[in-house]
């Protein structure tokens, strides 16, 4: 008997591969074939192990949800931190991991659920059903941004994910990078030993922008964690709605005990919303790479900062003014980007480059957007999901993708670890040398 075919396409296989790490997806179910019932997908996919289910709809999309957990049908609530919905939009993957702390499926006899929220061959028929239920929220997610919002399917296909050797994939790393304890210790030595090349700048000025809760009062918070020696909170940071930071702040950093001033400041900001009247203003950061807006000011979204006639008579000297811009863009957050929010960063982009500032991205929470790093950080630059989201990032932002680095914070832990520090070290380098090669160019005229 001949092997049922795939409707899976070559190109959204190799994504979802890359996602789930080195693996081989092989079709145990196709609804088309065995039929829509609910006995038969368990009768070919109960207790197979993990499970890739993919949907089809008359509209094109192609979306569906993995789990790590076998099924099979013990009416019990099933926790699986690993478990995730997916969808192709626009040729990009969008992935939405379970909620921390909730069950991602319900293992019954009836056909497969992500959350109780989405149900594929509802009632042994061709359709998806989404039951928006408050007392259901394991998944956060747009019906309309996750399939169209047609629940009509064409197909429904179950595979089966088996892992392959480990070591393949750490044999082709898409970026080198030294994972060791001597240099974490290079890195800090040139920080600590550093000096901008104008003698009348003594420390650079990093500007952090992003959306609302990206983590850059988490950035400069795990940058300061490293050179104090222990994880620190001193920005205040968390997720909301709106903006956590509401001030205009320079952080300097100061090494160790000793106290000892760091060559680098990071200038925190309000986050990015796509309302207007909401968030951060243009004209507001303007002002901020100007070297206009002092310290602890705070941002007024409806009114942008006037500076007094004084000030604004005179520019602001070269110290004052902000030498690398970092946009800082949450991983697991970039294919959701709005069309609004898009605009406005591309409008900041072009206000930039008309100051001829550098520009470059961290991208962070790496470990929540692939599976396969958040079980080891040093598979960051072997993950061809995490290569995906930094070309993804680049396009979108227009920032070359030698300037989007992958990071973690430091967000639960209570100690430091080796691997987060390369990271978050290796770019604040990479803004380091930015910075000089504005203000060499400065120099130059």
């Amino acid at each position: 008997m001949a092997p049922i075919a795939s409707d899976l396409p070559a190109e959204q296989r190799e994504q979802l591969c890359g996602l789930l790490g080195n693996v081989d997806l092989t079709l145990l179910y196709k609804a088309s074939v065995h039929g829509y019932e609910a006995s038969a997908f368990h009768q070919r996919c109960d207790n197979q192990g993990a499970t890739l289910l993919v949907a089809y709809n008359n509209s094109g999309d192609i979306f569906g949800g993995y789990t790590s957990v076998d099924y099979t049908q013990s009416g019990k609530e099933i926790a699986d931190k690993e478990a995730f919905l997916f969808s192709f939009r626009s040729g990009n993957l969008l992935c939405i991991k379970v909620k921390s702390g909730y069950n991602a499926r319900c293992d019954d006899a009836g056909m497969p659920n992500f959350g109780q929220q989405l149900y594929f061959c509802y009632n042994n028929q061709p359709v998806v059903i989404y039951q928006h239920k408050d007392c259901y929220r394991q998944f956060i997610f747009n019906p309309d941004t996750l399939y169209g919002n047609n629940n009509q399917l064409t197909e429904c296909e179950v595979y089966q994910i088996k892992q392959t050797l480990q070591v393949s994939f750490k044999e082709k790393p898409w970026r080198n990078i030294l994972w060791t304890a001597e240099r974490r210790e290079e890195l800090m030595g040139f920080f600590r030993s550093h000096k901008p090349l104008l003698s009348s700048v003594n420390r650079v000025r990093i500007l952090m922008l992003g959306p609302v809760g990206a983590g850059k009062s988490s950035f400069f918070n795990s940058i300061n964690s490293i050179f104090m020696g222990y994880v620190t909170s001193k920005a205040m940071s968390g997720s909301a709605k709106s903006s956590v930071t509401t001030q205009f702040r320079m952080y300097p950093v100061k090494d160790g005990h000793e106290r000892k001033p760091l060559p680098f400041v990071l200038c925190d900001t309000m986050g990015l919303e796509e309302q207007s009247g909401a968030g951060l203003d243009i004209k507001d950061i303007s002002s901020i790479l100007q070297g206009h807006i002092p310290d602890r000011y705070r941002f007024n979204p409806v009114t942008p900062f006037q500076p007094d006639e004084q000030k604004s008579s005179r520019p602001a000297s070269l110290l004052e003014k902000i030498h690398c811009v970092v946009y800082v863009i949450d991983a697991t957050k970039i294919s959701l980007m709005s069309e609004k929010l898009e605009e406005k960063l591309t409008s900041v982009r072009c206000l930039i480059n008309s100051l001829a500032i550098p520009q470059m991205v961290v991208m962070t929470k790496v470990d929540e957007a692939c599976p396969h790093v958040q079980k080891d950080l040093q598979n960051v630059y072997a993950s061809s999901y995490t290569k995906m989201k930094v070309q993804e990032v680049s396009s979108r932002l227009g920032v070359p993708v030698s300037c989007v680095l992958p990071v973690k914070n430091y967000s639960q832990e209570i100690e430091l670890d080796l691997n987060c520090d390369v990271l978050l070290l290796s770019a604040l380098h990479q803004m380091l040398r930015l910075a000089d090669d504005y203000l060499d160019d400065v120099d130059s005229f």
